[in-house]
């Protein structure tokens, strides 16, 4: 408890008072925010983990909600790669449990097609971070010792070597192998700077649990909605806590194929990398009986993530609850796998009015 308020008050000292939020984080919080918020840990230092999933959009991706008929992925650091698939929320995601079978059904780990699973770092939020910064879609550096570079010449250096001590940044030169850094060491040193971000996400200012649902009462309308939610999507979008969450996320952390259609707008779109047969699961666990499945997202802040699906089929979320009660026809993007436990729920306009309803409390404030 002392080193944690020594640190604390360290911290605090170096980047004076800030604000209200940011001066409640944990050091591990405080640090991961800064590399989340650090435009310079791409190539071309033009993007931040907060470019594409900022709190304005339910730290989800703010130009895609800003206009999601016709942005529906996210623009890389490169001003033209895009790659294939929505810019999910960062936030709430910090419950996801290690990449686990059960029955024959996939749940946890992180990304829509759950790759990165949770067994290297143990922890799947962790290994998510370390992600895009090397995707060469998204951040574009080439080796994690290309991030640890970054953050050594940052202005919040000092604050990763006051708390893992002075050489934490040495693994810089002591070899010259490899342009001057030595892989191993680099790793581990990219793997302490990831589980910090995680951290972050996992924090109050990002997973702030501060929504209607969970700070007020429902109008009559919202709690017919609820009810009728409970009834016909509570399969998947659980109103129960299933682990360590202090309440429902509105997830099983499964996997789904909800029979979501070709986005042929996504197909026009220039520098994308979506080829309009995205497999998901399936290829990452090595099972056709997982193709076509997508990670169940949490619905908090869902009011305000669009577009909607992996590929960002629906602008709006009415469009996604219809979709959810009646397929409308529409042909599958892969019609292995899919779901019948949506497609013909049979509900009429003013309960899905309602459910909508219902789906607005959950936004935080």
């Amino acid at each position: 408890m002392k080193r944690t308020m020594l640190y604390t008050a360290l911290f605090t000292l170096a980047f004076g008072a800030g604000s209200a939020s940011a001066i409640q984080l944990t050091p591990e919080e405080q640090m991961g925010r800064h590399v989340y918020m650090d435009k310079d840990l791409s190539l071309n230092r033009t993007q931040s983990c907060a470019t594409c999933h900022h709190r304005t959009a339910g730290f989800a991706d703010p130009t895609n909600s800003r206009d999601p008929y016709n942005t529906m992925v996210s623009l890389g650091d490169d001003g033209i790669s895009k790659g294939g698939r929505n810019a999910p929320t960062s936030a709430y995601c910090g419950f996801s449990p290690i990449l686990q079978q059960v029955d024959g059904e996939y749940f946890g780990g992180m990304f829509w097609d759950g790759r990165k699973t949770g067994k290297v770092l143990g922890d799947p939020l962790a290994e998510q971070a370390q992600g895009p910064p090397l995707n060469p879609v998204e951040m574009g550096l080439a080796l994690p010792g290309d991030v640890v570079i970054r953050v050594s010449e940052s202005r919040y250096a000092n604050l990763f070597v006051r708390y893992f001590g002075p050489d934490f940044f040495a693994v810089l030169g002591d070899d010259e192998t490899d342009d001057g850094y030595l892989d191993a060491k680099a790793d581990a040193a990219y793997a302490k700077i990831a589980r910090m971000v995680a951290a972050y996400e996992r924090s109050a200012e990002v997973t702030a649990f501060t929504s209607k649902f969970d700070t007020a009462a429902l109008t009559a309308q919202e709690l017919a909605g609820q009810k009728i939610f409970n009834e016909n999507c509570s399969s998947c979008h659980t109103d129960k806590v299933v682990g360590s969450e202090p309440a429902p996320l509105f997830t099983n952390y499964g996997y789904v194929n909800v029979g979501v259609p070709v986005n042929t707008r996504l197909l026009t779109v220039p520098g994308t990398v979506y080829d309009g047969k995205d497999f998901g699961l399936g290829p990452v666990v090595g099972d056709t009986a997982q193709n076509g499945k997508f990670k169940v997202p949490t619905l908090r802040n869902i009011t305000m993530t669009a577009p909607y699906s992996h590929n960002g089929y629906f602008t709006t979320l009415k469009e996604m609850i219809s979709f959810m009660n009646d397929r409308g026809g529409l042909v599958p993007e892969v019609d292995q796998n899919v779901t019948t436990a949506t497609g013909d729920m049979g509900l009429i306009p003013e309960e899905l009015d309602d459910i909508y309803a219902f789906l607005n409390t959950l936004t935080d404030k």
